[in-house]
């Protein structure tokens, strides 16, 4: 059988390697952004207990609303600015804080209300619009969608999940941890043999080859000609996969890549929250102490994280020493072209009387807007854009000031 490169990817594609599991699937080309500042969006599903990650010790109803889970200085949290303290598992990120390179917004949320399922929540954070199916694509895709020169090595969604806000016409490429591709040496230098004298194919190749190596241990290749193509996907990863997703993204972002996304899970802490985040934030600050260590001060220092999450939690605890479905939550920001050392946005106030439902932090500000604000300033993306095209019926309302 004569053995062509249309043969060789149609096998390929045959035996189960899709685009997002086999970067040789994947288009592959070098970006021409128009700018050159880095956004990294992280969401974390689950809803993220804001109450627990800045903790509003100063309310004077906070205590009364939590028996068990009320944090402040007092018990172990971490002072902000005398009214909020940091949940002490993110004392790692502390020096950011100090640094200016760490802030949040408090009081945030989707136009998402009441129904208080994860799914729903997430489907609407990541389109971006005001209400469920109105769009197809993800908020983050279409701003892509406006800017010029956009190729799919300017924005990545990394990770094993769908990442639904870069799904759209936008070029995007993907990655996951345990995505690669194991070639015998034999099946290796055919694939080669037949890429020589197509740049495209032989870039390609060589990218695959690259992200599989010290992920997977060696095997034996032995056979008839069929097994010398075998293609395999590998056995899960050891150690941390979400420093790992973190690790790559930085790698990316320290060169042509412009914008990452990614998800850090396990925020749904309906029992014995208290461990449930001790695991979460350690994860968390993780994530992004590798992205700032991994693209090094000068790239970290055009970058802007923004971490959100589809909803909030109760204000009260429950039984178990959890926290159920809310709706008021929290953004975190951080890199060294926010506007960190604050906590930002209007802080509603925890009386009966202040609450969503009388049960949940009332939200005061759109979660949308502040990612807004964050594309205007930090990529250049017009205000009618925003609110006409990427935040379809958004009202931007005044600048809050996220960015330096």
């Amino acid at each position: 059988m004569t053995l062509t490169r249309r043969h060789f990817l149609t096998r390929s594609a045959a035996i189960g390697c899709s685009a997002a599991a086999s970067p040789l699937l994947t288009p592959v080309s070098f970006a021409a952004a128009p700018w050159d500042t880095r956004l990294v969006v992280i969401i974390l599903r689950g809803g993220l207990d804001a109450l627990d990650m800045v903790q509003p010790y100063g309310d004077p109803a906070y205590a009364g609303l939590r028996n068990k889970l009320a944090g402040g200085p007092l018990k172990g949290g971490l002072d902000l600015d005398g009214f909020f303290s940091l949940h002490s598992e993110l004392s790692r990120l502390m020096p950011l804080w100090k640094a200016g390179e760490l802030g949040f917004v408090h009081a945030v949320s989707t136009p998402y209300r009441n129904r208080r399922s994860h799914f729903d929540g997430q489907d609407l954070l990541e389109a971006g619009s005001m209400g469920l199916g109105q769009v197809s694509d993800g908020w983050l895709n279409r701003m892509l969608q406006h800017m010029g020169g956009v190729e799919s090595r300017t924005a990545f969604a990394i990770g094993q999940g769908e990442m639904k806000l870069l799904n759209g016409g936008a070029p995007v490429s993907e990655w996951g941890p345990d995505a690669a591709l194991i070639l015998s040496p034999q099946a290796e230098l055919l694939a080669e043999q037949l890429m020589q004298g197509d740049p495209l194919f032989q870039s390609a190749l060589a990218e695959a080859l690259a992200l599989s190596q010290g992920g997977v241990g060696q095997q034996d290749f032995e056979g008839d000609d069929s097994s010398m193509m075998e293609m395999t996907m590998p056995l899960p990863t050891r150690g941390k996969t979400h420093q790992k997703i973190a690790e790559y993204a930085a790698e990316r972002l320290r060169n042509e890549t412009r914008v990452a996304a990614f998800s850090i899970n396990g925020w749904d802490t309906h029992s014995r929250q208290a461990a449930g985040l001790k695991a979460g934030f350690g994860r968390l600050s993780d994530c992004i102490l590798a992205l700032r260590d991994g693209v090094g001060p000068a790239v970290w220092n055009k970058t802007a994280v923004l971490a959100m999450t589809e909803f909030g939690r109760t204000v009260r605890e429950n039984g178990t020493e959890g926290t159920d479905h809310g709706t008021g939550g929290a953004m975190l920001l951080a890199g060294g072209a926010i506007h960190g050392g604050k906590v930002h946005g209007r802080w509603p106030g925890l009386a009966e009387a202040d609450l969503f439902d009388r049960r949940d932090l009332m939200p005061t500000a759109d979660v949308r807007g502040q990612a807004a604000w964050v594309l205007q300033g930090l990529i250049g993306v017009g205000r009618e854009t925003l609110e006409q095209e990427v935040f379809p019926g958004l009202d931007m309302g005044e600048d809050p000031g996220l960015l330096l």
